[in-house]
């Protein structure tokens, strides 16, 4: 799919189909999560996929009860890990820059599944310390985001946008 129709096409789908994602297209998210770029290459987040249906319910829980964590077949949870920077960068490695690893490799990741014909809605609304316990993350990781992914059960209503004009400022 060309680039800048699955930009148009990304779209926050919160409800999914009972599909399973096939290993092939999970596998490809995952590549490209891996390919996105990060500070000084140090990737400095760790992707935990999470497919079973108690766990997802648990995300669920830890994400304030919204639905489509549990009914997503495959929930990626991207966590930054700020020991992986804070060598090379200090404070703002440790506490920026994983957070911004974590959230480019999570959107590239949303990107590859929309040009697969999956569906995906960006959850950062949950309880870190819940979602950690979930998935058996290390205390010094933080969870930054939960990616649901699935085959959307229907298609969303476009939604406007920010004109550029109000958006883009010219210095």
């Amino acid at each position: 799919m060309d680039f800048f129709k699955v930009v148009a096409n990304r779209h926050a789908i919160r409800g999914f189909d009972r599909r399973p994602v096939e290993e092939e297209k999970l596998r490809a998210i995952l590549e490209a999560a891996n390919a996105a770029p990060s500070a000084g290459n140090r990737q400095a987040y760790d992707i935990y996929v999470v497919t079973d249906v108690r766990k997802r319910s648990a995300l669920c829980r830890a994400a304030g009860a919204q639905g489509f964590v549990l009914t997503a077949p495959v929930c990626l949870v991207f966590c930054a890990s700020p020991f992986r920077n804070e060598d090379k960068y200090g404070s703002r490695g440790r506490n920026l820059y994983s957070v911004q690893d974590a959230t480019i490799a999570c959107c590239f990741a949303m990107l590859a599944a929309v040009a697969q014909g999956l569906a995906t809605v960006w959850t950062g609304a949950f309880d870190p310390d819940e979602v950690r316990e979930v998935i058996g993350a290390p205390e010094d990781s933080t969870p930054v985001a939960i990616l649901p992914v699935g085959y959307g059960a229907a298609e969303p209503e476009p939604r406007d946008r920010r004109p550029l004009e109000d958006l883009v400022h010219r210095v």
